[in-house]
């Protein structure tokens, strides 16, 4: 078990000595340290410490060819693990970084193959919080992927990260909660066509204007299926999952929805006598409540970035609650609505009822 140092900072205005002092720890003594984003908390190491990033993996048990993310604070490191940059790519990140997408490109030639997952692409992003880029600044390109146990939800809270992370990482900087709570997303830009890898905060329809060009959007992307190969986080492997079974019901049809929830409810109970709790908006949760249902408020389904917030913190929450199963509604897939229900149909193991 390792000796955990935790240090608690301002998320907007973080201690200077502080990040120094966790700066150096990263540079001098191959050490691994979880931090706040915008999106979710990630755990990471200096880019080229080749000891510390493989800690990462064996810290979270992630698989190998799984590949992390390198985040940078400044336009200048990304000539540090990239290379044959398209000519447009920093007027595009002008509109973009810092923010919560992420780009593949080709990696360069110094990048660890660890870093990589094997593979000749790296993907790389800018965060829009405060504490890593001031972090990065200091230390260096850092390569992180969330702060989790592999396939477990991702965390977003201190809490979270104390249970995952707590006698597992060097050190903890807690910055209070993130302000997204899904992870970023990931567009793979060394193809003639655009492709969205994962979808995340920033939606394919803002992403299509800036870019000026489609983005081919594939059915892992939309969480119906698993990559063949871990092109990027989040396109391989159970993702997101709580320990609690989890079934998503999806309809087009707002009145569609409730009605095959109801179904599926009556199943659970009637038939497989489980204990069971409905994740559900606060336009339906009531007509749960009524029923003397056991129900989960997310969040508005007219406001999608805040069922999203809530996401990785519900699915947590449910394994708190001695249930057998959870039923989940299903979500429009417009705007962050995508990245809600590619987390959603991973965590499931794609346990979908679909109308």
């Amino acid at each position: 078990m390792v000796k955990t140092k935790v240090f608690i900072v301002d998320p907007l205005n973080p201690d200077e000595e502080v990040l120094k002092q966790c700066c150096r720890e990263i540079r001098s003594r191959s050490t691994t340290v979880v931090f706040p984003t915008e999106t979710v908390y990630g755990l990471g190491a200096y880019i080229f410490d080749i000891y510390a990033v493989k800690r990462i993996f064996a810290i979270k048990e992630r698989p190998i060819d799984n590949p992390l993310i390198v985040h940078i604070s400044k336009f200048d490191h990304l000539y540090e693990v990239a290379e044959d940059i398209p000519d447009n790519f920093k007027d595009v990140t002008k509109k973009l970084w810092p923010g919560p997408i992420t780009f593949i490109l080709k990696k360069h030639r110094e990048v660890p193959n660890e870093v990589s997952g094997g593979l000749p692409t790296v993907a790389v992003r800018m965060p829009a919080h405060p504490v890593p880029l001031r972090l990065i600044d200091c230390s260096g390109p850092i390569a992180a992927p969330s702060a989790n146990i592999s396939g477990r939800p991702s965390p977003t809270i201190p809490h979270h990260v104390y249970v995952d992370m707590f006698g597992r990482a060097d050190m903890i900087i807690d910055g209070g909660e993130t302000f997204l709570g899904v992870e970023s997303t990931i567009v793979d830009l060394t193809t003639d066509t655009p492709k969205l890898l994962r979808p995340g905060p920033l939606p394919i329809e803002k992403l299509r204007e800036i870019l000026g060009k489609d983005i081919v959007v594939p059915n892992f992307a939309k969480g119906l299926s698993e990559s063949n190969i871990a092109l990027a986080p989040g396109t391989k492997y159970k993702h997101y999952a709580p320990k609690t079974p989890i079934v998503v019901v999806e309809s087009s049809d707002y009145h569609d929805l409730k009605k095959y929830t109801n179904a599926v409810i009556e199943v659970i109970k009637n038939y497989l006598n489980h204990r069971y709790v409905i994740i559900a908006s606060r336009e339906t949760a009531e007509e749960y409540k009524s029923m003397e249902l056991n129900t989960i408020v997310i969040g508005s389904r007219y406001n999608l970035y805040e069922i999203a917030k809530n996401l990785f913190k519900v699915l947590r929450d449910v394994d708190r609650m001695g249930v057998d199963i959870a039923i989940v509604e299903g979500f429009p897939e417009i705007g962050i609505g995508l990245a809600i229900m590619n987390r959603l149909r991973k965590a499931s193991g794609y346990n979908i009822v679909r109308v």
